[in-house]
């Protein structure tokens, strides 16, 4: 597997034969996509503009049902614990959302139901890409995955410490920070790996990682 962040939550993979693209925003959008997952309908999260330019005749966009309408497009969803295989490709949503950041007294910016992540497993790996959430108890029960993929960058999402606590609790091989924002991605580095063996990874946007 092949992934290239593209900037903020967008990325660009390379898994089981296929061009995956995961919540389309940031970056350069110059491949047609086998698969396009969407973890919710956010708009630095779910660009129509970029999943045009991707999406062929016979590309599978996998997003919450309420991104089908602001895509223009049929989408297959996924809830949390439901998977779906892509030949060679098998996709599973889980849980995603805040329960300590909110737009406005008792309403979270990302509310349980509106998003998931998903776990991307493919050639004997498995990659996590977390979604907009804070760090919630369901994650404490996802083991065996290579590459997590999370946001660190606060005010919408875990900030650093959060997401270290997190990177630690769910122990993958390795982890890149990503929805930074304003936060130094060092501080997570720095944190996660004095306190675990997992290896950080901070990358820049155009920036690749092989598993």
């Amino acid at each position: 597997m092949k992934l290239k962040w593209l900037g903020h939550a967008s990325w660009k993979a390379k898994a089981g034969g296929k061009t995956i693209y995961i919540d389309p925003y940031q970056g350069d959008y110059d491949e047609e996509a086998d698969l396009i997952l969407v973890t919710h309908s956010h708009g630095d999260h779910c660009d129509p503009e970029k999943v045009k330019r991707v999406r062929g005749s016979d590309t599978v966009i996998v997003a919450p049902a309420d991104c089908a309408e602001k895509i223009g497009a049929p989408v297959r969803s996924l809830k949390p614990g439901e998977s779906a295989d892509f030949d060679g490709v098998t996709v599973e949503a889980v849980e995603a959302y805040n329960y300590k950041r909110f737009r406005s007294p008792g309403v979270p910016f990302h509310p349980r139901g509106l998003g998931v992540g998903y776990i991307i497993r493919s050639e004997g790996k498995a990659v996590y890409h977390v979604g907009d959430s804070d760090f919630i108890p369901e994650m404490r029960g996802l083991k065996g995955i290579d590459l997590l993929l999370i946001p660190s960058g606060g005010t919408y999402t875990m900030d650093n410490e959060e997401a270290a606590e997190a990177t630690v609790s769910i122990h993958p091989r390795t982890a890149i920070p990503m929805h930074i924002r304003d936060s130094d991605p060092g501080e997570f580095k720095a944190k996660v790996e004095s306190e675990s063996d997992v290896k950080v990874v901070v990358l820049r946007p155009g920036e690749n990682i092989d598993l």
